[in-house]
């Protein structure tokens, strides 16, 4: 039996495909920005990049506004009820076709490792990412800032380790989505709001 489910509504869904278009933008001007290869040019690069990251604080402050306001902030509550059963599914059970311990409902959209995942983006991940991203691009003020002694190497060090991090949580955001019932029921569920639950 079948139940579909209204999980997702449409700024949701906006915010997410939004962020992710950006997000990947952000990796590929900056891994260029970095010397990893040569597609748009160091300096249109760099200015894309810094388009783009302000259009993702300025998505970003609308969707904290939207999230505060709603409500939706509570789904990213972390719990650790169930955590080790997730866990285990996900380390071995997916492997046996066991049945997901988890059902999302538009009460409680995200398991346990999702919780947890989410807040390690939102308070180690995006930190490192936008501290070390605008003491970059505001290189030129650190002498009245009294950041003169601060070198600029560790900066980048530190920018390109959040990027790196944040590669690994998109790698792996790519295989969760794959583990739906069907191959595509998740990025249909991300698309149309609609998840259907067997």
């Amino acid at each position: 039996m079948t139940e579909r489910v209204y999980l997702f509504k449409a700024f949701e869904r906006f915010w997410h495909w939004s962020q992710a278009g950006l997000v990947l933008f952000l990796m590929f001007t900056g891994f260029e920005i970095h010397g990893t290869y040569l597609a748009l040019g160091f300096e249109k690069a760099v200015a894309l990049h810094t388009v783009a990251a302000w259009t993702l604080v300025g998505l970003w402050v609308f969707a904290v506004f939207w999230h505060l306001t709603t409500g939706e902030w509570r789904h990213y509550v972390p719990t650790f009820n169930k955590l080790l059963v997730m866990a285990r599914f996900y380390s071995s059970g997916i492997f046996r076709h066991e049945p997901h311990p988890f059902r999302p409902t538009a009460q409680n959209k995200h398991n346990p490792l999702q919780r947890l995942t989410y807040l390690l983006i939102l308070v180690v991940v995006s930190p490192l990412i936008w501290v070390s991203g605008w003491l970059y691009l505001f290189y030129a003020e650190w002498p009245a800032w009294q950041l003169g002694d601060l070198p600029l190497a560790w900066v980048a060090a530190a920018h390109t380790a959040g990027a790196f991090m944040m590669l690994i949580f998109f790698i792996s955001h790519l295989y969760m989505i794959t583990t739906g019932h069907t191959l595509f029921s998740q990025t249909r569920a991300m698309l149309t709001g609609w998840e259907e639950q067997h």
